[in-house]
């Protein structure tokens, strides 16, 4: 009920997949964990905004009610201090807290639990080390029948299996390496993917894009070309995308932009890569339902006539004149895949709250697009996105004062 090519290996070889870290000396140790955390993007929702780095307090409003994030540093009172290697490994690849208790999926644990104990116990070691905050955090605010610890259970029980990642033999060490990051490590699927009405991803439509929970955006499907697939893309293309958020064919913002931001660009090369091959080597999923260009009455040419005077005075400096953009500076609108897709939400925040993508090492300046929340009415949003969504050879459906309205409310 929750949130979010080479020689092929040999059976024999699996322990060479994953470092093992257990006997290393305790700096390195703490190396490698600090590197595993920042690559998982702990401090993403371990961190309020404005507060102390991992002592918690971030606030995820879903329909089940509003988690809390927890203070994980290593302060006795208020913290993990008290707990061990082996309380942490529960909370990862069980889901349960030190004392026992089942934990929520609000914690991506459903992900976490492919992790490694080798790395596990990095991580910890690395959380062990940072000054501790004592900082205590409210209890978060489950709504009725969600907080009856025996529905949490048989939720458990039926959408959740513990299991560390198993590679596959028939699979190069590097896919291998990049599925680990992508289904374990990097809870990618938290995201992007569809849940039904109790929070669980069923494993049916792994990647294939979903509502993210607790935030008024979309994650595209990462199988679909249509939306983010990836797999015309070159690998190096890919990787480029991940580590710095922007490429000749795609550019990060919203949600996804903070991942990169806080986590992805500091990704090894050899990482970045084998995320790359794997995300390349999913199979294609069929497109969603695509709403294409509405039928061109009167009334609908009078909506894009009116839609392109308020790309003229408000987008075309940039955009230009056909949508095509400026390479490495303002992305394309003619043929971006964010702007045409079913789902026109990413769209409307993008063009409300403006659109940043993360400064990078590789890209640290990027150039941004201002917000137009104060700017634009809901019709006039849905005037100008209608007409960018169906211009200069792109089709889809027509943005409506409501939705635009829906996703406005959801800003605050």
């Amino acid at each position: 009920m929750f949130r979010r090519c080479g020689s092929t290996m040999q059976q024999g070889e699996v322990e060479t997949l994953i470092p093992n870290t257990a006997a290393a000396p305790s700096g390195q140790r703490q190396a490698r964990g600090a590197y595993l955390a920042q690559a998982a993007n702990c401090m993403g929702c371990h961190t309020d905004r404005g507060g102390r780095p991992y002592a918690g307090g971030r606030r995820l409003s879903t329909p089940f009610g509003t988690f809390v994030s927890p203070n994980i540093t290593p302060d006795k009172a208020t913290g993990i201090g008290h707990w061990n290697e082996e309380d942490f490994w529960k909370a990862l690849h069980a889901g349960k807290s030190r004392d026992g208790r089942p934990l929520y999926p609000a914690f991506p644990y459903t992900e976490y639990t492919k992790i490694t104990r080798e790395d596990s116990d990095a991580i910890f070691a690395h959380l062990k080390a940072l000054v501790p905050v004592a900082q205590n955090n409210p209890p978060g605010k489950i709504d009725f029948p969600y907080n009856f610890q025996p529905l949490l259970s048989l939720w458990r029980a039926v959408y959740f299996k513990p299991g560390v990642y198993q590679p596959e033999s028939s699979k190069s060490r590097e896919w291998n390496r990049g599925a680990y990051l992508v289904q374990g490590l990097g809870h990618c699927n938290a995201c992007h993917a569809e849940r039904n009405p109790l929070g669980a991803t069923t494993g049916e439509d792994a990647l294939g894009g979903g509502q993210i929970m607790g935030s008024n955006w979309y994650a595209p499907s990462l199988t679909a070309r249509m939306e983010a697939g990836s797999a015309d893309w070159p690998i190096e293309e890919i990787a480029q995308l991940l580590t710095t958020g922007t490429s000749l064919r795609a550019t990060t913002s919203g949600p996804m932009a903070d991942v990169v931001r806080h986590g992805l660009q500091y990704l090894t090369r050899e990482d970045a890569r084998a995320m790359a091959v794997y995300l390349k080597s999913l199979p294609e999923s069929a497109p969603r339902a695509q709403a294409g260009s509405p039928p061109l009455t009167e009334q609908v040419r009078q909506w894009f006539r009116q839609g392109a005077k308020i790309y003229e005075k408000h987008c075309q400096d940039c955009h230009g004149t056909s949508g095509q953009g400026a390479p490495g500076i303002y992305p394309p609108l003619a043929g971006n895949r964010g702007v045409t897709m079913t789902p026109p939400i990413n769209a409307i925040r993008s063009v409300l709250n403006g659109g940043y993508p993360p400064s990078t090492t590789g890209n640290p300046r990027p150039y941004g697009m201002p917000p137009f929340a104060q700017v634009l009415r809901d019709d006039e949003v849905a005037l100008v996105l209608s007409y960018i969504r169906n211009a200069w050879g792109n089709g889809a459906s027509l943005v409506t004062k409501a939705q635009v309205d829906r996703s406005r409310e959801g800003m605050h």
